[in-house]
């Protein structure tokens, strides 16, 4: 058959069946996506700028692409609740693949401020003496070159610095803005590896302790990869289930509701084996994200091994990002199984709170403590999602927005306790620091009284919000344990304010480096939220619960 002849067939075919006509051409409501769009736009410039840019003016550059990025994100965020987006507004965008609505507004804020705080601290370059004439931050010269070799010192020496931790950072907060909207399966998926992959790099890249970094990088990396997995094929068995991978259309079938079933996926929607075991793999990669007990093994060590302004980034933003997802599967698309999900998350947030509670106490790393307190946190707030009411909704989007500023400041304040080696992370070294530095001292103290829940901080606001919603909710006993958690927490903070207050300073112990006016500001708005959320947190609460309703 001649090639005219079988292109002549191929078009009869195509005029006869006509299928043009039925491609609908994707409709975007770029205006309602503008934060996330902005914040991927300028992570494209910021690889432009890596590529183009001479090298000793990239530092500025791309510190300035971020920070416009980030504040104009955060603006097209407000501009959208005020125009009622995120109450009687409120919808199902991209073609359904995102929800713009109250919870997802108000993560984004959170997560975009709490990133621009964090990139402060990214951004700060007295802290180490200078190097070669050239001054330093907290990450590698080289990335590339194995630590310790000729190459990294030349590295060094040439004063080259790692500015691609700029895009990456706003790599990940794209992700990580998705992630809590994403209305469909696959784009929560997708979000969930945007924001991943940058922050497996950016644990590898601390200037000191390099291999000790790099390690908490590869684990992170693998333990993330079987999260991945594990929810990868959650999404493939609920797709099994419900033939779609929409939220709507799956909360449908689960409840019943569906109307025009498919024939051929009516055998496959009665059986609930497929839902029940693919609702958990995904929930089990939720809950790897938040850092909640059995999936919180990758915590201390990373949050140990990674440069310290990232570990303080990542431990607010990916909460953050990771808690806006799982209340928005639980309430969206699983309401329907209520009585099957909540006595599992009784568990899991019973064995959290204690679990991260009662390991901390042993630790004598401050970052690690820090680390397995973000743990017990995860339990707390959890306790609000189980509550499955509106006020458990509100509750958690406050206490998590306290929750992230006060970890910022927290992580930027460990960054200025310095000794030779870096920074002085051994709890040992912190002794006396009270009477060298009252100041820092003092700051710190706010924070850990902030996450002991100390009234008068944002922690306390945050845990009574919680609580008081799981009460509600009819999870007491619950708030029992949570209280109980709370009392072994406030031991090993009010210890650690103790050391630094009532012990003498060794002589060699640490100095406290003088900071650049980015990590002051970074601490600085860290302590005024802690206190403004503790004072008069009525405002805020307020702004939670006009947020807190789920568009379906």
């Amino acid at each position: 058959m001649s090639a005219s002849a079988v292109h002549s067939l191929w078009t009869t075919a195509a005029t006869a069946a006509d299928p043009i006509s039925k491609i609908d051409s994707p409709k975007i409501e770029y205006g309602q996506l503008s934060p996330t769009l902005i914040v991927l736009g300028a992570a494209i410039i910021g690889v432009l700028v890596e590529a183009f840019v001479p090298r000793k003016h990239r530092y500025y550059a791309q510190l300035f692409v971020s920070v416009v990025a980030l504040t104009a994100a955060f603006a097209a965020v407000v501009a959208l609740a005020e125009g009622g987006y995120g109450t009687t507004k409120a919808r199902i965008a991209a073609m359904g693949a995102i929800a713009v609505d109250g919870p997802a507004l108000f993560l984004q804020g959170t997560i975009l401020l709490a990133a621009l705080v964090g990139l402060f601290t990214f951004a700060e370059r007295r802290l180490d003496p200078e190097v070669h004439g050239n001054r330093v931050d907290s990450f590698a010269a080289q990335a590339a070159s194995v630590p310790g070799s000729d190459s990294e010192q030349a590295a060094v020496k040439a004063g080259f610095a790692t500015t691609e931790v700029f895009p990456l950072l706003l790599f990940a907060v794209a992700g990580m803005l998705v992630f809590p909207s994403a209305n469909d399966l696959l784009t929560l998926f997708i979000a969930l590896e945007v924001f991943s992959l940058p922050l497996y790099l950016l644990c590898a890249l601390a200037r000191r302790k390099r291999l000790m970094s790099q390690e908490a990088a590869v684990k992170y990396f693998l333990l993330g990869a079987f999260a991945s997995a594990f929810t990868l094929f959650g999404i493939a068995l609920l797709y099994g289930y419900a033939g779609s991978v929409s939220y709507g259309t799956i909360a449908q079938v689960v409840d019943g509701t569906i109307q025009n079933v498919n024939p051929a996926l009516a055998d496959t929607m009665g059986n609930d084996a497929l839902l029940l075991v693919g609702a958990a793999m995904i929930v089990m990669g939720l809950l790897f994200k938040v850092g909640a007990v059995p999936f919180h093994m990758w915590t201390p060590d990373v949050y140990q091994g990674a440069p310290t302004p990232v570990t303080g980034f990542m431990a607010a933003a990916t909460k953050v990002a990771a808690f806006g997802a799982l209340l928005r599967l639980l309430y969206v698309v699983l309401p329907g199984l209520r009585w099957d999900w909540r006595p599992v998350m009784w568990g899991v947030a019973i064995v959290t709170m204690l679990g991260g509670a009662i390991v901390a106490i042993t630790q004598t790393d401050i970052k690690r403590l820090l680390a397995y307190s973000s743990i017990a946190h995860a339990g707390f707030i959890l306790a609000g999602v189980i509550a499955t009411t509106p006020d458990g909704v509100s509750s958690v989007l406050f206490y998590l927005a306290a929750y992230s500023f006060v970890t910022i400041g927290a992580f930027a304040v460990v960054t200025l306790v310095r000794d030779a080696g870096g920074e002085a992370t051994h709890l040992s070294k912190w002794a006396g620091l009270g009477r060298r530095s009252p100041l820092v001292a003092a700051v710190f103290a706010v924070f850990l009284l902030a996450f002991a829940g100390i009234p008068l901080t944002s922690g306390f606001a945050g845990k009574f919000a919680v609580f008081k919603a799981a009460a509600e909710g009819g999870a007491a006993p619950l708030v029992v344990v949570g209280v109980i958690s709370s009392a072994i927490a406030a031991f090993f903070y009010i210890r650690v304010i103790v050391l630094m207050f009532f012990s003498e300073p060794r002589p060699d112990g640490p100095t406290v480096a003088v900071p650049s006016p980015l990590t002051m500001t970074a601490i600085a708005v860290g302590v005024a939220v802690t206190l403004v959320l503790g004072v008069a947190p009525q405002y805020f609460l307020d702004l939670a619960n006009q947020a807190g309703v789920f568009v379906r």
